[in-house]
């Protein structure tokens, strides 16, 4: 399949969208060049802003652009998205229901070689604890395509967490397939243990269930919208299956794995988390080399579901 880079599929989706709708504009912080939003200030120069090295008061200028009603897009590496600017987004934007959209790009350990001040391995939990926040984490080109369209028709606070490198596009192309937020999708079914996976893993889940055709029955279910989390469809996606493993470029603590810990509470099963222990990213020569040294690979997808099988046999 064609692999197309997710910030690229966000920045032409982004320009796109601007030729349609006025009223959306996009700030970055020294970063345009990295998170595409260069695109959109070529495109449209006197609605791009550049706010320098300064990712809070860029964000509080998208909040007084809300105001008046256009709809901020605020572009930045993912850890500064999330991190740098937590107190703007929680008070002005997050309390006050403001219309922004958070991008936070490079995000999980994509940004391979800068090590641990420029990878995001906590951002999706600090994003989902903010009441009003809605947090998105699409698993490819196609659905960070389908996802930028969908925030713009939504009125309200989100964070949207874009890859770095380029990614199989494996979900519909977007002209087929409308991104619906909050909508768990389905991708392979299975009988025995459900995957649970968002963002690059779900192309892992399903390379890691194919691998185990014969001796285990994998569904597996792209969760790209982490929070608003529906319980009841989560819970209906899980039924029949004796376990659960879910799958995250993210830390084990309060991303994916939380969720839908958090949800199934009511209906437990056991449960096996793959994705980043509590512990900060490092720099490696390439970003397959950095997955590989923290266990984001199909083998330990596969490792994972196999052996909370074996403890459901004892």
């Amino acid at each position: 399949m064609e692999h197309v880079n997710p910030r690229v599929a966000y920045g032409e989706t982004l320009v796109e969208l601007g030729r349609e709708n006025k009223n959306i504009v996009v700030l970055d912080a020294d970063l345009g060049g990295s998170t595409m939003g260069k695109l959109f200030e070529l495109a449209y120069p006197e609605r791009h802003f550049e706010a320098g090295i300064a990712e809070a008061n860029m964000t509080s200028m998208a909040a007084g652009l809300a105001t008046t009603g256009k709809i901020p897009f605020v572009n930045s590496f993912a850890v500064f998205s999330a991190g740098r600017a937590f107190d703007q987004i929680r008070q002005t934007i997050c309390i006050g229901g403001l219309n922004v959209k958070i991008v936070g790009s490079s995000a999980g350990l994509s940004d391979f070689g800068d090590g641990a001040t420029h990878q995001s391995v906590e951002d999706i939990a600090i994003m989902r604890a903010i009441p009003n926040m809605t947090v998105i984490c699409p698993a490819d080109a196609n659905e960070t395509t389908a996802a930028t369209k969908a925030i713009v028709e939504y009125n309200g606070p989100v964070y949207l967490r874009i890859n770095r490198h380029d990614t199989e596009n494996i979900t519909p192309s977007p002209t087929t397939k409308p991104f619906t937020i909050g909508e768990p999708t389905l991708m392979r079914e299975g009988s025995e243990i459900a995957v649970f996976a968002t963002g690059i893993t779900v192309a892992l889940a399903l390379k890691a269930a194919a691998q185990l055709e014969g001796q285990v029955s994998v569904r597996v279910i792209n969760v790209s919208t982490i929070k608003p989390l529906d319980s009841n469809k989560i819970t209906k996606l899980s039924e029949g299956c004796k376990a659960i493993v879910c799958a995250e470029e993210h830390s084990i603590i309060g991303g994916l794995g939380s969720a839908i810990a958090e949800t199934m509470r009511a209906n437990p099963k056991p449960m096996a988390f793959v994705g980043i222990e509590d512990t900060f990213g490092v720099s490696a020569h390439n970003y397959e080399e950095l997955l590989e040294h923290f266990g984001i690979t199909a083998e330990k997808i596969a490792e994972a579901i196999l052996k909370v099988g074996i403890s459901l046999a004892r």
